[in-house]
Parts: C-alpha cells; structure tokens; sequence
C-alpha cells in the first residue's frame, strides 16, 4: 500500500485528488493499492480515514476541518510519497515541505517552482536517503520535457534549449499579432478571461520563463540560478513591432534559451514558418542535441488537470517497477 500526503489543496491539489478518485481502478492496476493519509493546505487539514470527494468537499466550502498545520502533517504523518503542490516562492520557505519529507525518507512529487532555489541540493539529499524528487509538473504542464530529458535523451549531450515556456505570454503575443491590438488591451481582456493573473508581473516580465529556464538548466547539468537569467519581458511590444516583423516574414514570442554560454529570456523574432511561431496558450520547447539532432516538444503548459496528469505520471514513475 503506498502511502499518499498531499500539500497544497488549492487548484492543482484538488485536480490531483479528482484524477486520484476518477482513475483510481486504472492507477492501481499500475502501481498498485494506494491511500491518501493526508490533504493539508492554509485552511487546515484532513487524516484519517476519508474519502477524496469529501475532502475536495470541505474546502470548496471554505476549508478543511482539521486545525492542523500543513507542516505538522509533513513531519509528523505516516506517508511514503509526498505530493506537493504549494505556491511558488523562490525563498527556502518554498521548498521546506520537501525537504521534512527527503528527509524522513518519503520521495516528494511537485508542481513547485521553488525547486529553482535548490535543485541540485534537493536532488542530492533524496539520493542520500534513498528516495525521489520527481518533479515533470514544474515546467511545460502536460509536456513531458523532464522525463525526456532524464531518460530518453540521457546518453546525449545536449547543447542547448530553446523555447515558449508562458502560456500566458504567448497568447498575449498571439492576440497582438493576429488582430494588431495594443498590449494593455489584450492584457486586459485575458484577465477577464482568467488566462492572465490579477498580479500579471511574473508571467509578462518574463520571471516565471526564467524560474522555468533555471530548472531545465539544472537538469542539463548546467549550474544556474534565477539571477543569472538575463530577462526581458514583453511590456514594451507595440502593434507597430508585430507589423514590421511580418512584413518580413518573422513574428515575435517571449523565448527562454539555455546554452552553456547564457540563460536567457526574452521577446525574440521567430520565423512564420518555425515550429516555435506557436499560437495561444501552447507551450513548446526545442532540444539540440550531439546524437539525435533536434528534437520538438510541444503541449499544454498549465491548467488544473493538465498538471495533475504531470504529477501522475511521476507518480507511475515512481513505482512502475512494482
């Protein structure tokens, strides 16, 4: 029986517990018999025995019932894997769940971008306990760009990344470029629809590319932190820009890139024809590689179950072998 906490229960911890609940018959015929022993978040918590439904229940309706902290739980409940999907901070705050759960022996799966501050130590400390920190759900949703470059693409050298790592952003690029509207407008009107946040900054300055950028670079093997990402957002891009770029055959995406020589994210001309002119709200990310040439990933970077399914498939990585 594989022991299940899950920190967070805000958007994604609760379409990781419907995909649990929905696919469970289908899950368990991989992995094997699994409980939930915990849901813990700001709210409060739940132990015990209980249903998933129930839980998601009780915090649509404005919180769990226990009054337990979300850290009590990770270091105090009995559990084999950890699934943590709190909010990004890129402070120690951000990681601190994980690192109680490394540290006691449990493997931790996340959609936690705070893994930027730490990768390599956290990676490091689940390999001296002997457990896992998997973590496709930070980068790309659905893509699977961490497991392919782990796995299928480890015995090459890669030398380099370059891709669309903002959903947000592209759309935005994608809606200027398309009708020739003003920047602040298609923000405006993407707010309203729920693709672009309240608070903007992080997805428009390009900080959540960067952050992004950083945990592919970590994974490559090349040491990076958020700082040495030289970042430009798409702020300042005008009707006017989009216009002289198509005229000659170009439109402009907010790329991130991580070679040996650089990190960077920034708007960049993309030929009309490049597999990086992507639309809408898509991710994409190109790999150069010394053996199997260049390879092209692209898929869904956010939303509820798209994550969800990222996080799964850690799980099922974690104990396919079983």
């Amino acid at each position: 029986m594989i022991k299940i906490a899950i920190i967070g229960f805000g958007t994604v911890g609760q379409g990781v517990a419907e995909l649990l609940a929905r696919k469970r018959d289908e899950i368990e015929k991989k992995i094997g018999r699994f409980k939930v022993v915990a849901v813990a978040d700001l709210t409060g918590a739940m132990t015990g025995e209980f249903r998933l439904e129930e839980a998601i229940e009780h915090r649509r309706k404005g919180g769990l019932p226990e009054k337990k902290s979300a850290m009590e739980i990770a270091e105090n409940e009995d559990y084999d894997v950890m699934i943590e999907v709190t909010t990004t901070r890129l402070d120690e705050e951000g990681i601190a769940y994980m690192k109680v759960a490394l540290e006691r022996g449990a493997s931790v799966i996340t959609s936690n971008k705070s893994i930027a501050v730490a990768l390599m130590d956290l990676l490091r400390l689940a390999k001296r306990k002997n457990v896992k920190l998997l973590y496709e759900a930070t980068v790309g949703g659905a893509m699977p760009v961490i497991k392919l470059l782990n796995s299928y693409l480890a015995f090459c050298e890669i030398r380099s990344l370059k891709g669309i790592l903002n959903g947000t952003c592209n759309y935005i690029l994608t809606r200027m470029e398309e009708e020739g509207l003003p920047y602040n407008q298609v923000l405006s009107e993407a707010q309203e629809m729920g693709i672009a946040e309240a608070n903007p900054t992080a997805d428009v300055e390009g900080i959540d590319a960067a952050i992004k950028l950083v945990i592919l670079a970590n994974t490559i093997g090349y040491p990076a932190k958020f700082e040495d990402v030289k970042r430009e957002g798409i702020t300042k891009i005008t009707p006017q820009a989009f216009k002289v770029a198509m005229q000659k055959g170009y439109t402009i995406r907010l790329i991130a890139e991580a070679s040996k020589k650089s990190l960077r994210v920034s708007p960049r001309l993309v030929k009309l024809n490049s597999l990086l002119a992507i639309k809408g709200t898509l991710n994409a990310l190109m790999i150069q590689t010394d053996t199997a040439g260049e390879i092209f990933v692209a898929g869904r970077g956010a939303g509820k179950y798209e994550t969800a399914s990222a996080i799964l498939s850690d799980l099922y990585e974690l104990h396919r072998d079983r």
